[in-house]
């Protein structure tokens, strides 16, 4: 073999692994799952991990949290859990409070991944529509993201930050 040819197959070689180690990546950085309208469908069809009557004095007011007759249901997509202490990209939860009357809120959280917000370990919360569909407020804006209500979900869930933001598993 010519040491030109040798030359260009260990060029070749070299790129090949380059790319192999940039895709064998441990963490979620190079992943992201945005969620529309249709992520949420169904959701009451899902696995119900919990289903909560009552005052919870660790909610306060969110989720009708002081409450004592609000029911809280909370469903995971696939029935999703922690891998070694993470939840995955695209992990999926709903929170549905409800008292049969006064009180129908329709909260959700979503692990977006790709360094969405680090403070939080990428999670987007989400206010729904009984519908499933992501909520407006007032002016037609999409309710969720990073800092929705203002960071209250940030600043309830961050208690919950040994479990990657997630109370209920």
């Amino acid at each position: 073999m010519k040491k030109s040819t040798f030359v260009i197959l260990l060029m070749l070689l070299s790129a090949s692994l380059s790319v192999f180690q940039a895709c064998d990546k441990d963490d979620d950085t190079e992943t992201e799952f945005v969620a529309d309208d249709n992520t949420f469908q169904s959701f009451n069809a899902w696995y119900l991990h919990a289903s909560h009557q009552g005052p919870d004095p660790a909610l306060g007011v969110a989720h009708a949290g002081n409450d004592t007759s609000v029911t809280r249901k909370v469903y995971f997509k696939d029935n999703q859990n922690a891998v070694n202490g993470k939840y995955p990209v695209g992990t999926i939860i709903v929170k549905h409070s409800s008292n049969g009357t006064t009180v129908d809120e329709y909260t959700a959280m979503v692990k977006r991944g790709n360094g969405f917000s680090p403070d939080t370990n990428d999670w987007e919360w989400f206010m729904l529509a009984p519908d499933g569909t992501i909520a407006k407020d007032p002016t037609g804006a999409l309710m969720r993201g990073a800092k929705l209500m203002g960071g209250m979900c940030n600043g309830c869930h961050t208690q919950a930050a040994a479990k990657d933001y997630v109370f209920s598993k």
